[in-house]
C-alpha cells in the first residue's frame, strides 16, 4: 500500500510540473468530424474510428497538440467563401492566423477525405 501511494505521489507531481495550464495555450476547438465529398463512399474504410485532431485557439493563433502535417486548412466566412487557406507543414505546432481577419469563421482541417470543422471568433 506503501508503494502504491508513493507512486501515486510521485505521478502526481510530475503531472503538475509537466501539464501546461489551458490559459497558456488557449481554449480547445469542438471539432465535428465529416467527409469532404458526401456523395462518395469513404475507401477504404477505416478500421477505428478516425480522431478529431487536438487544437487550441488563443487570439489569432492555433496551437496544434495533434500534428496535421500536410493537411489543409482553411477558414470559411458566414457567405460561405474561403478566405484563407494553407497547407498546415511538417512539425507544425504552432499557426499564426492573418490579423486581419476578425469576426466569425469556420475553422476546416480537411485531412485526405475526411473533413473536421468548427466555428471560431478571431
Amino acid at each position: 500500500m506503501k508503494k502504491m501511494n508513493l507512486f501515486l505521489c510521485v505521478l502526481v507531481t510530475l503531472l503538475t510540473f509537466h501539464a501546461t495550464p489551458l490559459s497558456a495555450i488557449g481554449l480547445r476547438i469542438p471539432f465535428t468530424r465529416g467527409y469532404v465529398n458526401t456523395t462518395k463512399p469513404l475507401n477504404p474504410k477505416p478500421k477505428s474510428p478516425v480522431l478529431a485532431p487536438t487544437v487550441y485557439i488563443d487570439g489569432n493563433v492555433l496551437t496544434f497538440e495533434t500534428l496535421c502535417d500536410g493537411c489543409v486548412l482553411q477558414l470559411v466566412d458566414e457567405n460561405d467563401d474561403v478566405v484563407y487557406t494553407t497547407i498546415i507543414p511538417a512539425g507544425t505546432t504552432t499557426l499564426v492566423l492573418p490579423a486581419t481577419l476578425e469576426g466569425t469563421f469556420e475553422l476546416q482541417i480537411i485531412d485526405g477525405e475526411w473533413l473536421f470543422y468548427a466555428d471560431i471568433e478571431l
